[in-house]
Formats: structure tokens, C-alpha cells, sequence
């Protein structure tokens, strides 16, 4: 069983900057791909970018491509969602998942763990 917890959200103003990140407490943690979902109010749980097993071949979604990087630090079980240049419709409550079969895939399906989630707010 792995259990995710995120940290790192906020309140921020449009064009900042926030650092998500995802603390896993397994050591298997290496083995998995990771992936960051996201809901705002009143919509359906979309995905935002997602990080192989190795951290070769991330992928995004087109709406945070350019801004949002993922990254991953095997040495601490954790990962990373770097936010740069916000906007008003990032708003949303962000979300890390774990895949076992470590592919940075793009469906919420293939994810089996999944955390609590972090509020990040951007004010326009």
C-alpha cells in the first residue's frame, strides 16, 4: 500500500510560481510512474502531467505544457510539480497518483494510489 501526501499549495497571484510536491512511504516508490491530476469546482478530475518510473519522457497536458515541469527524486520517494507563470484557471485542488506499472501514462484509471490532494488558488 502506498500512501501519497502533497504538499506545497497555496495562494498565489497570476504569473507566480508554486512548488508541489508528493512524499511517498514506500521504497518501491522507484518502480512506479507518477502522475499530477487536477479539479477545479464543477468540473471533472483532468490530468496535468505525468513522470515514468526512470524520469525519462515526461508528459503533459497542453494547457500546462511549457509552464508545468514534473520531476522526480527516487532518493526521497518523492515527486515534484513545478508551476510556473499561473493562471486564474490552474485554480483547482491538485492531486499525485501512482502507477504500478511505472509508465507516465495520462489515464486516471491506471493509477492506483492516490493522495489527498493540495488547494493551489491563483488570483487574477
Amino acid at each position: 500500500q502506498v500512501q501519497l501526501v502533497e504538499s506545497g499549495g497555496g495562494l498565489v497571484q497570476a504569473g507566480g510560481s508554486l512548488r508541489l510536491s508528493c512524499a511517498a512511504s514506500e521504497r518501491t516508490f522507484t518502480s512506479y510512474g507518477m502522475g499530477w491530476f487536477r479539479q477545479a469546482p464543477g468540473k471533472e478530475r483532468e490530468f496535468v502531467a505525468a513522470i515514468s518510473w526512470s524520469g525519462n519522457r515526461p508528459v503533459y497536458a497542453d494547457s500546462v505544457k511549457g509552464r508545468f515541469t514534473i520531476s522526480r527524486d527516487n532518493a526521497k520517494n518523492t515527486v515534484y510539480l513545478q508551476m510556473n507563470s499561473l493562471k486564474p484557471e490552474d485554480t483547482a485542488v491538485y492531486y499525485c497518483a501512482a502507477a504500478w506499472n511505472g509508465r507516465a501514462t495520462i489515464w486516471a484509471n491506471e493509477y492506483g494510489y492516490w493522495g489527498q490532494g493540495t488547494q493551489v488558488t491563483v488570483s487574477s
